[in-house]
């Protein structure tokens, strides 16, 4: 029996492949790679849970057990009708979405073209045009609030929705103009240079082949811009802490009483709603989100 021979008898006998010996090292060093993936679910996936629980107990649950007990009546959905009438959570959802949308549209048009005119357009000066918006990125928006004020009210616009749209127009437009920039640099530049070959104009480059190339970035800084203006607190509380307009934050405040008492029940309920509605925007544009932030990562 040769050397050969002898070493694949001893393998057989040992209890087979070297690639089947490898499997259990595989799934120990797996281990905790599950881990951190099970611990990031636990933080993501607990407090929502806890929260639509919590929106189903009773004012009574809340004060005598645990916060982390469980509702003694899962379909209790009257805190639900609480924050909907009595909190007033549907006009407060409307003024966020008077805020949100046209605020985001100006930054969408105003950012896409601007990114396009300093990323594709050569012209003398666009470089020192690009660093001002990036340093309007560095202002603290807390900074600007107190000025604000003071030209919103000496103009009459305090009372009205126009600060807030005003507002998260000019802090939202820095960022977003940075990033339609950096997707435009990935765009090859001899697309255009084509374009203007066969007779096309600016316009008509940007509507027709600039914007289309990168519908899925537009995509992905709306959604930022999105989240960001609805989530505020500070701007919106700032300009409409009284009055007609305030935001689903501000509203979520009200639920606090006069003397620090609050209505767990209703607030979560209303909190609840706020979220799930964001949550399915975002499942909806999940895949075209994951594909605008690695547009502009790769150039050419």
């Amino acid at each position: 029996m040769t050397t050969s021979a002898l070493s694949q008898k001893t393998t057989a006998t040992s209890g087979g492949s070297p690639r089947a010996a490898r499997r259990p090292l595989r799934a120990v060093r797996a281990i905790p790679k599950v881990l951190v993936v099970a611990l990031i679910l636990a933080i993501t996936v607990v407090p929502l849970i806890w929260l639509l629980l919590g929106s189903l107990k009773t004012q009574t649950e809340w004060l005598n057990n645990p916060s982390w007990a469980l509702p003694e009546n899962l379909l209790n959905f009257a805190n639900y009708e609480i924050a909907w009438v009595d909190g007033n959570i549907g006009r407060y959802i409307l003024n966020s979405a008077l805020a949100t949308f046209p605020s985001l549209a100006l930054i969408v048009i105003l950012g896409v073209a601007a990114g396009f005119a300093l990323e594709v357009l050569v012209w003398r000066g666009r470089n020192g045009v690009l660093l001002l918006f990036l340093a309007g990125i560095m202002v603290p928006g807390q900074m600007i609030l107190l000025p604000l004020f003071s030209a919103y009210f000496q103009t009459n616009l305090t009372g009205t929705i126009w600060p807030l749209i005003l507002t998260y127009t000019a802090t939202g437009l820095p960022l977003t103009v940075f990033m339609m920039a950096t997707y435009f640099r990935a765009v090859p530049k001899e697309i255009f240079e084509a374009a203007a070959i066969d007779g096309a104009s600016i316009y008509r480059s940007f509507l027709s082949i600039a914007f289309p190339m990168v519908r899925n970035a537009v995509f992905t800084v709306a959604l930022v811009q999105f989240f960001f203006i609805w989530n505020d607190l500070l701007i919106s509380l700032t300009f409409t802490s009284v009055g007609d307009f305030q935001t689903i934050q501000v509203g979520l405040l009200n639920f606090t009483g006069q003397f620090g008492q609050v209505q767990y029940g209703p607030m979560f309920a209303a909190i609840c709603i706020n979220v799930v509605g964001i949550l399915v925007l975002y499942l909806f544009l999940n895949q075209r989100v994951m594909r605008g932030l690695t547009a502009g990562s790769v150039k050419g």
